[in-house]
């Protein structure tokens, strides 16, 4: 069933079921009374751990190959993932969820001129279009609270979509030898490093009280299963349509605080959740409609060159080129 869907949509399937288990997150933050420093410390620690275990089972001993595979990607995106995590919580602490969150809906813009600019990735006009319209309607979920906090909350949020968009794009122009990209999820535990060092550096290395620790035990779960399919997203998608995706988190979080605190959301809320859902929704069934209209008139499948160059498991590829 999977092999038979069009390659495409496998991407936004998998940065889809990312994006959900990602939701809750700022919830999280917000929730836990811990200072940053030690936020960030055992969010470090925990996330770091899961995926360096996932890494090791997937790669073995050839781990070292396949971080060396990802080129530049191996110091951008551990960097711009820890600098997203840092600005994310920092930003939720000094100032209110809609302006971090008016913030982060600017990744796909960013990453789609990143995108173009540095690495030359053109995007389809239908892609610019969706976008716009998610943008927009992302923005007007988060208007009820933007202009509430600091300026300083305001300027450190800013770092969130830039940081995204460098993630998402350089992982995206790192090519393998087949259709989809090199693996950069092996990179994410060096990302988590990156975002420990500084906070135990800060103090953070400390033992947080039990209620705090069950929220971050409750991250330690789900963050590393997001961040993983994630980062998988930019081997089937370019950076930009990966942020795009991203953008749903907007969605399913102001859900997520209607239910479990009641806040119920503003008109505006559900006007850019519906354009956001009608926007993402179209696209897909454009791209299924222009997929099988290929199809019919014989163009050859895409999906049969990325099955027959597949037959070798990604582990193969790394020893590959240990052995150089």
């Amino acid at each position: 069933m999977w092999k038979q869907l069009p390659f495409r949509l496998r991407g936004y399937l998998i940065t889809m079921t990312g994006v959900l288990f990602l939701s809750p997150d700022a919830l999280l933050v917000k929730d836990t009374q811990v200072g940053v420093a030690t936020f960030m410390f055992w969010r470090g620690l925990l996330l770091g751990a899961v995926l360096l275990l996932v890494a090791l089972a997937r790669y073995g001993r050839a781990l070292p190959a396949a971080v060396r595979a990802c080129g530049p990607a191996a110091w951008w995106c551990p960097l711009a993932f820890a600098g997203s995590a840092w600005a994310f919580v920092i930003g939720n602490r000094l100032t209110s969820a809609g302006n971090v969150l008016v913030m982060m809906n600017l990744a796909p813009l960013v990453a789609a001129l990143i995108g173009l600019l540095v690495f030359g990735q053109r995007l389809r006009r239908q892609t610019w279009i969706v976008i716009a319209v998610c943008v927009g309607g992302a923005s007007l979920m988060a208007a009820g609270e933007v202009g509430r906090g600091s300026l300083l909350g305001l300027a450190v949020a800013l770092f969130v979509p830039l940081s995204i968009a460098i993630n998402t794009t350089v992982a995206s122009a790192q090519k393998g030898q087949r259709r989809r990209g090199v693996d950069t999820t092996v990179i994410l535990p060096l990302g988590c490093l990156a975002m420990l060092i500084p906070a135990a550096l800060l103090g953070g290395a400390q033992l947080p009280p039990p209620e705090d620790m069950q929220r971050l035990a409750l991250m330690g779960a789900l963050l590393p299963v997001a961040y993983f399919l994630i980062q998988t997203g930019p081997r089937y998608l370019p950076g930009a349509e990966v942020s795009l995706v991203m953008l749903l988190e907007t969605l399913v979080g102001t859900l997520l605080v209607w239910w479990w605190v009641g806040e119920v959301p503003t008109v505006l809320a559900f006007v850019g959740g519906g354009m956001i859902v009608v926007a993402m929704l179209t696209g897909t069934l454009r791209d299924l409609h222009r997929q099988r209209r290929k199809a019919a008139a014989g163009a050859p499948d895409g999906r049969r060159l990325v099955e027959g160059a597949s037959s070798d498991p990604a582990p193969a590829d790394a020893e590959r080129a240990a052995r150089g």
